[in-house]
């Protein structure tokens, strides 16, 4: 099979790897469509140190079942040539945190894309545990079944914010995971949802799906927001995870609220305390999603909900990814989600 194969910094390269073989409870999955996540950009540039050379990445993904391994049980059996989305958390299915349904929490947990052993998804083939796949609608287009993931990143960050019809919501940050915490609030039953994001690009595909979008380099996040009438949210959800937007966050967030943190751009942040402590403002951090999360986002996606078409800004082969990715990193490329084909792009 072609894989796109992650050799160092700045360095993307198609090579030809052995086909995946199931082995036992596992299928090999032929990869449709995989999306380039901002945690990929990160690990392609170096500046996350969370990919290693030889690697090949890639967790937000569609495809078919090309072949069933054996001891698949008859629950988890699909037929050959079904649509399946991939749950990329792997987990141990016998500690506390997964039988209390939080598997993201597992301590012996792996991530497809991310554990480097792992051959994942940008590649034409990759083998995954049968319980992690799941089967979507052959009347859905295809590609939906990629954004399942980031889909389901910002839906578990929303309901860990306790997300609902009272609240009045803010998401700092208009890229992916900004776009699907969004969505999540208003699939939640938000009463109000707007997003600060200052990529004129951005606000345009935001407005294009139904969601309110400020910029925030106008004028003061406060006074912008004072000034659309939705002062004082009650749920702010930083989407970018730097000192500037969890600042941000914490500034126009009502007292006595919830400041969601499920953007990574830094790893080490600072605040100002007396805005959590005086003002008793609550940070809840954010992290994956359980299996149910990607469940039931899975199933929502599955429901071919109009927004989803807008998501998509860029498609491209295999042996156009490292070129797509460079044009990202750089910023060359403002696409909010490209995707990988690796049997190349059509229609």
């Amino acid at each position: 099979m072609r894989a796109l194969v992650f050799r160092g910094p700045w360095d993307l390269a198609v090579e030809e790897r052995p086909d995946p073989v199931a082995g036992p409870g596992e299928v090999v999955v032929g990869v449709v469509s995989t999306g380039i996540c901002g945690s990929d950009l990160h690990g392609y540039t170096g500046e996350n140190g969370r990919r290693f050379p030889g690697q090949v990445m890639g967790h937000e993904t569609v495809g078919r079942v090309v072949a069933v391994g054996p001891d698949v049980p008859g629950s988890a059996r699909l037929a050959e040539g079904a649509l399946v989305t991939v749950h990329p958390v792997l987990a141990c299915g016998s500690c506390d945190a997964c039988r209390s349904g939080q598997d993201h929490h597992c301590p012996t947990r792996q991530i497809i894309g991310v554990a480097p052993a792992i051959s994942a998804a940008f590649a034409e083939l990759m083998v995954v545990p049968a319980a992690n796949v799941i089967a979507m609608p052959e009347d859905m287009p295809a590609e939906y079944g990629a954004l399942v993931e980031p889909l389901a990143v910002g839906y578990h960050a929303m309901t860990r914010g306790r997300c609902g019809p009272d609240d009045n919501v803010l998401v700092v940050g208009g890229g992916p995971i900004g776009q699907a915490c969004a969505l999540a609030a208003r699939r939640l039953g938000a009463g109000r949802v707007t997003v600060s994001e200052p990529h004129p690009g951005r606000r345009a595909l935001l407005a294009d799906i139904g969601l309110t979008a400020v910029d925030p380099a106008a004028a003061p996040l406060a006074d912008t927001l004072a000034e659309t009438g939705v002062a004082g949210p009650s749920l702010v959800v930083d989407a970018v995870g730097s000192s500037r937007s969890l600042g941000d966050a914490l500034a126009v967030a009502a007292e006595g609220e919830r400041v969601v943190l499920v953007g990574m751009h830094e790893p080490q942040v600072s605040l100002a305390a007396y805005a959590v402590s005086i003002a008793e403002r609550s940070i809840v951090g954010s992290y994956c999603y359980s299996r149910e999360d990607f469940a039931s986002t899975a199933a929502w996606v599955a429901d071919g909900p109009a927004e989803l078409a807008r998501l998509v800004e860029g498609r491209v082969s295999l042996a156009d990814a490292p070129s797509a990715f460079r044009a990202l990193a750089e910023g060359k490329d403002g696409s909010s989600k490209v995707l990988v084909f690796p049997a190349g792009v059509t229609g």
